[in-house]
């Protein structure tokens, strides 16, 4: 068996970005050989990607982005594992490209928190007013009304259009997309959203509309996105006063 020297671990660390005990291990199942070692590691982080979700990506970059007009800018923050991962060149690649499509965007908005509450209801009447041009159930439209999350109409549409189920309900009830019809639930969660956030209170309270939004993203958060948007909305306003 070949010898696993500290240079070929580092060699396929650099490689591949993985941990340097995976590496030690890759190479001494792979008998040395680094070619087999990367195919090895490419397999098994296959297997390992949905283990990753919860990993600490406290390293990585900031890149930035200048319009040819210089009337445009886009800073962006993005974070990795390692550092190892941040010098590489897919990864300066990858910056550039977020950077640069962020800047042809030009959203208006950063995060779902700083979107206001009446351009949400705009936009969702302007999207019913599509599913119903387009023939969509009207049940369906309704559903939009309540919940507004491009994921949960795709995946109720593709149900609806592919004959796995014909009920609007049942499909979201059997998808795990029910809303929470809990009052009480849903008022113990902003009860405890409120009081982790004195700061965004105070805010709303001074007249800044953007605590209110970062609130009612927290609220959403805690409720794992089931809570419904509208009632969340009244709630939290009735309990800041």
């Amino acid at each position: 068996m070949a010898e696993i020297t500290a240079g070929l671990v580092s060699e396929l660390r650099a490689r591949t970005s993985v941990g340097m005990m995976d590496c030690k291990k890759a190479l001494v199942e792979c008998g040395g050989d680094i070619d087999k070692a990367v195919d090895y590691l490419r397999e098994k982080g296959l297997a390992k990607a949905a283990k990753k979700a919860d990993r600490n990506a406290a390293q990585g970059m900031i890149f930035s982005y200048i319009h040819s007009n210089a009337k445009l800018g886009v800073l962006v923050e993005l974070n990795c594992e390692t550092d190892f991962v941040a010098r590489t060149e897919e990864f300066q690649h990858l910056g550039h490209e977020i950077a640069m499509q962020i800047a042809a965007a030009n959203p208006t908005y950063i995060v779902p928190e700083d979107v206001p509450q009446s351009i949400v209801d705009h936009e969702i009447e302007v999207i019913k007013a599509q599913a119903r041009e387009e023939g969509k159930p009207e049940k369906m439209l309704d559903k939009i009304a309540d919940f507004y999350d491009a994921e949960v109409e795709a995946r109720v549409f593709e149900a609806l259009w592919t004959g796995e189920g014909s009920e609007v309900d049942a499909l979201i009830e059997a998808k795990g997309l029910k809303q929470m019809n809990d009052t009480g639930a849903l008022e113990a969660i902003i009860d405890e959203v409120i009081a982790a956030n004195p700061g965004n209170v105070e805010q709303y309270k001074a007249g800044k509309d953007k605590a209110f939004n970062a609130l009612v993203g927290q609220v959403m958060k805690a409720s794992k996105g089931k809570a419904n948007p509208g009632q969340v909305n009244a709630l939290l306003k009735q309990k800041l006063g």
